[in-house]
């Protein structure tokens, strides 16, 4: 999303903001999260496209050089040897646009924080 550009209203408003590389490259990220959490709910939260099922599950936002991707720090623990080689904080990590977007492995993220989530489901529903 631009700078001074209103908050979009749903992911594609989000996405229709960017130049048209990016624009493919948050369509594919899209996709391969849909594909790994088919029944997550798609909202915009914090500004950003974000995917619920029970609760967040993953954010991802562009940036001027980068793709931000958000999967809370479980997430990131999970995955720290894959994701050595990229910048990466408590909850996030940032795919640099001038290489290879690793779609595989947001989709084994997703795929992860799915599981994580419909576990601490139903250990509430338990309660």
């Amino acid at each position: 999303m631009q700078t001074g550009q209103a908050t979009p209203k749903n992911i594609d408003e989000y996405i229709a903001g960017f130049s048209p590389e990016v624009q493919a490259i948050l369509e594919k990220i899209r996709l391969t999260i849909r594909k790994a959490a088919p029944d997550a709910k798609e909202k915009i939260s914090y500004q950003m496209p974000t995917f619920t099922l029970n609760g967040n599950l993953v954010h991802f936002a562009s940036f001027k050089n980068h793709i931000g991707f958000y999967p809370v720090p479980s997430g990131i623990e999970k995955f720290k040897k894959e994701l050595a080689g990229y910048a990466s904080g408590k909850g996030s990590v940032q795919f640099p646009l001038d290489q290879p977007i690793p779609y595989g492995l947001i989709s084994k993220i997703v795929k992860f924080r799915v599981k994580e989530n419909l576990a601490k489901a139903k250990g509430k529903k338990r309660r």
